[in-house]
């Protein structure tokens, strides 16, 4: 047999499955010897740990757990959605796959246990009805990366990020025809997903939004910000409908495309968070009559300087009897101390808080030159990582 060094990398993970497995069938021996000698009993084998199973929410809907230990499950971690020149993961995923790599165990290295994915519509979507069987695959190899790296996917789907990347036939769709095509996308990414406990959640959209009563709109995608469009509209006519019926029909076809293929994994909405922008609001996609086909609340919170309190209180709103995801947060208005107060805060309702990450480590941001965002950058990292014991309960990986 050749050298181990000098194999393929699918030889040479079996090489070294062989000789571990050796390895270990040598130790159980020698010590089943010595104990026999000792008059000890044989340590059990079951310091293995077990797979990880699917999370899912508690029985009493209060926080979640993985499936297989039992064991309470909270979210901690990062939207990747995109790098640090502006490119999203589909833009290098598949020529600059390394990068995807490191920058995963980076984040794992943070303390993160789950990575937040943003998937564009017009690269998963070839036509009205034929999935792009390429993104779907490089889906699998990212899947397969998280499984390696022990990070959960939160899959967030049917974006529009990039104008460029929405294709002229989809834009020219009709309400019906944009819906039906958003199914077959949740069909195509939930095949692709069922099979492995390292999903998390699939997140329908990115903060969806309707018209108001009687106002008709010409434009799927809001307003732009930093050259990307976060918000769309799911109709851009209610016709006398309620905003309440458009919601429930739209999340209810979303979520039934999914448990066409897969029955187990949870599905939620992030969502922007009107009752902290208008006090009297109140939740739409998490009223009760919207909420019943999503597993969790998710929703986005950027607290204002000095304001820890009085987004705590719209949070409250989003508590809803289900668990509870802060799925975006950084201290984008406020201080470092506020959204150190807003997290701490949360924790009585709060299940997970997911904050970004852009390809950049924090010695990175620390390099001489860096500007001040790039220092206000490095030190909410630093505070993320060191963080992570006070959340999870262990020390930093």
């Amino acid at each position: 047999m050749q050298p181990a060094d000098r194999l393929t990398p699918a030889e040479g993970v079996a090489y070294w499955t062989r000789h571990m497995k050796w390895t270990h069938a040598i130790w159980v021996s020698a010590a089943a010897g010595l104990a026999g000698m000792a008059g000890m009993p044989l340590a059990s084998e079951e310091v293995a740990q077990p797979a990880p199973g699917i999370i899912r929410p508690s029985a009493d809907g209060t926080h979640f757990v993985d499936t297989a230990s039992g064991a309470q499950f909270v979210a901690w971690g990062f939207n990747y959605d995109h790098d640090a020149a502006g490119r999203l993961i589909e833009d290098y995923w598949e020529a600059e796959w390394a990068a995807v790599e490191e920058d995963f165990r980076e984040m794992s290295a943070l303390g993160a246990n789950l990575v937040r994915i943003h998937l564009q519509t017009g690269k998963f979507m070839l036509e009205t009805d034929a999935p792009n069987p390429a993104a779907l695959k490089q889906l699998g190899r990212l899947i397969r990366l998280a499984e390696q790296t022990g990070l959960r996917l939160d899959l967030t789907g049917l974006g529009c990020y990039h104008r460029r990347d929405v294709p002229a036939w989809y834009d020219r769709l009709d309400e019906k025809g944009r819906w039906d095509v958003q199914a077959r996308f949740w069909e195509a990414v939930a095949q692709a997903g069922a099979g492995s406990a390292a999903v998390f959640a699939y997140d329908l959209m990115n903060e969806p939004i309707l018209p108001g009563a009687g106002k008709k709109e010409s434009e799927w995608l809001t307003g732009e910000l930093g050259g990307k469009h976060f918000v769309q509209r799911l109709t851009l006519d209610l016709a006398g409908r309620p905003q309440e019926a458009v919601a429930k029909a739209w999340v209810d076809r979303m979520a039934s495309a999914i448990r066409k293929h897969d029955p187990r994994h949870m599905i939620t909405v992030g969502v922007i968070p009107w009752v902290y922008v208008f006090p009297k609001a109140k939740p739409l996609f998490y009223s009760p009559e919207v909420s019943r086909s999503l597993d969790f609340a998710s929703v986005h919170f950027y607290p204002e300087r000095g304001d820890a309190e009085g987004a705590l209180r719209a949070l409250a709103a989003y508590d809803i009897g289900k668990p509870l995801v802060i799925e975006e947060m950084f201290p984008l208005k406020c201080s470092l101390e506020d959204m150190n107060a807003f997290i701490d805060g949360s924790r009585p309702r709060a299940d997970g808080w997911i904050t970004f990450y852009w390809g950049r480590t924090i010695e990175e941001y620390r390099a001489p030159g860096a500007g001040i965002a790039e220092a206000v950058i490095g030190a909410w990292l630093d505070y993320f990582q060191k963080k992570t014991e006070n959340i999870l309960g262990r020390g930093r990986p």
